[in-house]
């Protein structure tokens, strides 16, 4: 059984292959740039050249493709974007237009002159994936499960801050199922609400021919993906409780974890923290007083405590808290002596390690196969905070 999961980030989209017949950590893998990293270059060497641009397709992470466009709009090149491929740069339209960017009906954008550069905007490029694997006699023809993970805010009505409506987002899917899988979806159940997610599974269902025969798709946060794949670590799974830092490129987050479930969480914008405040958050979200307004009110998503029993650090165990994610380094050397977590000995796909997890779990017919393969980590193929 063949499992194919993409974790896409802001700096790179990680990507391993589940084979059931081997032991995991022969999976293949890949580590390449990220497909707003991948726009990002596209949209500069278009801006040297001085040509103008049409933005097609879907929502797609932002960041770096935004820079992209504002260096056209910076030398007064003219920017054209669909209005669902506009929705990269903010859900408000408005917004979108008084960036520059001049947002176009699928009929204006047809009628475009031709020497217009036009660019497909997508987070999963499937089709890319298997012409690379193919180039090593590898081939996806018999793929039991696709699973993506990806960042999303969710569209919050104009009226609603987009980091309280994430917020409130996480809120409700803890409330509901207690669970780091619970960001997880079969595709035809992905709520209204999270509009990245559902460009993934448009982009998926209309790509190459293998995903049109019915395989299901498993679509996933980027932040909960990570953090349960790094629970697979053999030295953090011998804790029943902890506290993971998932310190991402543009986002921190941090789940408190225990016998119970989730029992706390919190989400800042990584470029507006430093290791002194980040070192506060943490502490604050194990002693059980950080409060919801300590986050939202530093610009970041905010905070929440379920479980107010305090989980202490300084302990006498060999490690305080468990560390993941690209921007790792800021906690080196922390008074809260961080494990960096190397789950199956390579952090970088922690993520794609999680989405095997969550597809175990939304998948009982596979899910039995999948724990066997995750076993090999030290200990159960489902985590104790994973147990409803």
């Amino acid at each position: 059984m063949k499992i194919l999961t993409v974790d896409v980030g802001t700096g790179t989209q990680d990507i391993f292959l589940y084979d059931s017949r081997l032991d995991i950590e022969n999976g293949f893998k890949l580590v390449v740039p990220s497909p707003t990293m991948i726009l990002n270059r596209k949209l500069k060497a278009a801006a040297r050249r001085g040509e103008a641009v049409l933005l097609e397709g879907v929502m797609m992470g932002g960041g770096p493709s935004a820079w992209g466009a504002e260096e056209l709009l910076r030398q007064g090149l003219a920017v054209y974007a669909t209005p669902e491929a506009a929705r990269t740069f903010d859900d408000d339209l408005d917004k979108v237009s008084a960036m520059g960017v001049q947002v176009l009906s699928q009929d204006e954008a047809r009628r475009l002159p031709s020497q217009v550069l036009r660019l497909e905007l997508k987070d999963f490029d499937f089709d890319s994936i298997q012409r690379a694997l193919q180039a090593f006699g590898v081939t996806l023809e018999d793929l039991a499960v696709v699973a993506v993970a990806v960042f999303d805010h969710g569209a919050a009505p104009p009226e609603i801050s987009d980091r309280q409506f994430r917020f409130d987002y996480l809120d409700e899917r803890i409330r509901k199922h207690n669970r780091l899988s619970a960001f997880a979806y079969l595709a035809q159940d992905v709520p209204e609400i999270m509009t990245r997610l559902k460009a993934v599974v448009l982009t998926a269902r209309n790509s190459g021919s293998i995903l049109q025969d019915g395989i299901p798709l498993v679509v996933m946060d980027t932040a909960p993906a990570a953090v349960l794949g790094a629970t697979f670590d053999p030295r953090v799974r011998s804790r029943s409780r902890l506290l993971v830092t998932n310190a991402g490129n543009f986002h921190t987050l941090a789940f408190r974890l225990g016998p119970a479930g989730i029992e706390g969480v919190f989400e800042h914008h990584t470029g507006l923290i430093d290791l002194p405040k980040l070192e506060g958050l943490i502490h604050a979200l194990a002693d059980g007083s950080l409060m919801h307004a300590d986050v939202f009110n530093d610009h970041g998503h905010g905070a929440l405590v379920y479980d107010p029993t305090p989980l202490v650090l300084e302990d006498g165990q060999d490690f305080g808290i468990v560390v993941t994610g690209p921007r790792r380094g800021m906690l080196r050397g922390s008074i809260l002596r961080p494990y960096f977590a190397v789950p199956f000995g390579d952090m970088m796909i922690a993520g794609c390690f999680g989405l095997l997890s969550a597809t175990a779990d939304l998948l009982p017919e596979l899910g039995e196969q999948v724990r066997a393969s995750l076993d090999m980590a030290g200990g159960s193929g489902t985590p104790p905070w994973e147990v409803e």
